[in-house]
């Protein structure tokens, strides 16, 4: 079986989604999913990656075969394959495009982390970037909070993705940050985006971008003033520019323990959360599964 981008398109459902990266989250923090970290190669005759993503979870035995190419313009950024496996004897059980699971999953678990960590209250979102990954955080994050307000700024295509959301343009990161209860940092920079002197007390930030070791979106401010939760230690460690800066040992928990009440969450109104995203295989293949249990009608 293959199933294409439109083919996941019809099975897939963000809201479908979210409760399943719930789980998956979980299962991970408490060591109930064989993963190890992602390798990433370097194609740098055009500036990409190629990167293998293989998980376990006991139901789901898969992996993602991902082309990272951040300067694309015409075409996606992201590129992505998974295949499963049928867990008892390693056959073939679905190929299927990656690049829509990748954009969904990714919003999903944002939305996990938000629902766990960003205040009750929280009724203003900023989102700095206007690709793919803005778009579905805008849709996933509104199934866990009740936002009257949401804004976006980004140098290329704020404005085309504005009207199309019908949310406000901001004229900067700053105008769109200030004031807001949750902020998304889905850009493509390697350059810091997002300044710490701009977030609110109580603040809850999202950061999505930025999944290399010389790449940063967040400056030192924001890193030295938030709480700060990752999906993986192992993998933050390792990969995440924004994490090495502030010191792996400023890490509060993996939003899986938070989860599953083995690390607590936020502790005070006015405290300001982080969560650093680098994306887990557990989260495709729990995805993949979902859509391929869709497809057989179960």
């Amino acid at each position: 079986m293959f199933l294409d981008e439109s083919a996941v398109s019809r099975l897939l459902r963000v809201e479908d989604v979210i409760p399943v990266m719930e789980e998956a989250l979980a299962a991970f923090s408490a060591g109930k999913v064989v993963q190890p970290v992602r390798t990433m190669m370097p194609i740098s005759d055009h500036q990409g990656f190629l990167g293998l993503m293989p998980a376990y979870t006991g139901a789901a035995l898969g992996a993602k075969l991902l082309a990272l190419y951040p300067h694309n313009a015409a075409v996606p950024t992201h590129h992505a394959v998974i295949q499963l496996f049928r867990p008892e004897t390693g056959e073939p059980l679905v190929s299927m495009d990656g690049r829509l699971i990748t954009e969904v999953r990714t919003a999903a678990v944002s939305a996990v982390a938000t629902k766990y960590l960003a205040r009750s209250d929280a009724s203003v979102l900023a989102i700095l970037g206007a690709g793919v990954q803005a778009r579905s955080h805008f849709h996933a994050l509104r199934l866990v909070r009740d936002f009257r307000e949401a804004r976006v700024w980004s140098p290329r295509r704020a404005g085309a993705l504005a009207r199309e959301l019908g949310i406000r343009l901001a004229d900067s990161a700053e105008e769109a940050v200030r004031g807001a209860d949750v902020v998304v940092t889905a850009t493509s920079s390697r350059a810091p985006v997002l300044r710490g002197e701009w977030l609110s007390a109580g603040a809850h930030v999202n950061a999505v971008g930025a999944p290399r070791l010389d790449w940063r979106e967040l400056d030192d401010t924001v890193l030295s003033r938030v709480r700060l939760y990752v999906d993986s230690r192992e993998a933050a460690g390792r990969e995440s520019g924004d994490v090495i800066a502030a010191g792996t040992e400023r890490i509060a928990g993996e939003i899986g323990e938070v989860v599953a009440g083995l690390a607590r969450g936020r502790q005070f109104d006015d405290e300001i959360t982080l969560f650093k995203s680098l994306g887990l295989a557990v989260e495709d293949v729990a995805t993949a599964h979902l859509v391929y249990r869709k497809a057989l009608g179960s």
